[in-house]
């Protein structure tokens, strides 16, 4: 059976491993400054929502610091090798995640405080709202071309904390201008629900289904399912 090389080349793949390091590098070092201001500030006007963005951001370095792990083999082969413990440690972050926001907007629904006004709050989320999205689409687009689970699954991580970003805004304006405190609660358990079904799916290894390096050829005159223009089998996630 003859065998077609489709895969990045071995130039290509460092290539773009060394990206992957850089976006997973300075994921980590804004998710920490967003850790910081967002549980400082919460603390300070007592905002359950901005605590748990703050805890958020501390779960996603946890998740981004996994990929830098796998990724700091220079080994393609031992890279490979730990995909399935990274994608289970950015699993369980997604479990994590899902688990706080849950209990966070249940406490809030049920009345357990009204937050303050938070200027700086409402500056940290509405930069990660503009920042989040580029650091997802970066690496997850250098993921797919590279076909790592692990990488394509922590760039969904990074694209939930964009959407986690604008529930938190969105009810941090509302809740200083018309004190509609329910809004972000409400969100929250609907980004919660995401969070299972992405956590799911990164246990399951469904982050990524791009072809390997060197595919079997389909046997003369029977089907095959063809890879897509960005190299995903019919049914992958990958390139959804």
């Amino acid at each position: 059976m003859a065998s077609i090389s489709i895969g990045p080349s071995p130039a290509r793949r460092d290539a773009l491993a060394k990206r992957i390091r850089l976006l997973v590098a300075a994921t980590i070092t804004y998710n920490v400054i967003e850790a910081v201001v967002a549980l400082t500030a919460g603390t300070l006007a007592s905002s359950t929502a901005l605590i748990g963005f703050g805890l958020d951001s501390v779960i996603e370095v946890s998740s981004a610091a996994a990929v830098a792990w796998q990724f700091s083999a220079r080994d393609h082969a031992l890279r490979e090798a730990r995909e399935k413990t990274t994608l289970r440690i950015i699993a369980v972050s997604f479990f994590a995640l899902a688990a706080y926001v849950s209990i966070d907007a249940i406490r809030a629904l049920a009345g357990t405080g009204a937050a303050d006004r938070s200027v700086p709050g409402i500056v940290i989320a509405a930069l990660s709202l503009a920042v989040m999205p580029f650091l997802s689409a970066a690496q997850r687009k250098a993921g797919r071309e590279l076909g790592s689970a692990s990488a394509v699954a922590d760039s969904k991580q990074t694209l939930l904390c964009t959407y986690l970003s604008a529930v938190l805004l969105l009810g941090l304006v509302l809740n200083a201008t018309l004190g509609w405190s329910w809004a972000d609660p409400i969100a929250a358990l609907v980004i919660a629900a995401i969070a299972v079904k992405e956590g799911r799916d990164a246990w399951q290894g469904k982050g990524c289904c791009a072809l390997t390096a060197h595919t079997p050829a389909p046997a003369a005159g029977t089907a095959a399912a063809v890879p897509d223009a960005c190299g995903c089998k019919p049914g992958c996630t990958c390139c959804s």
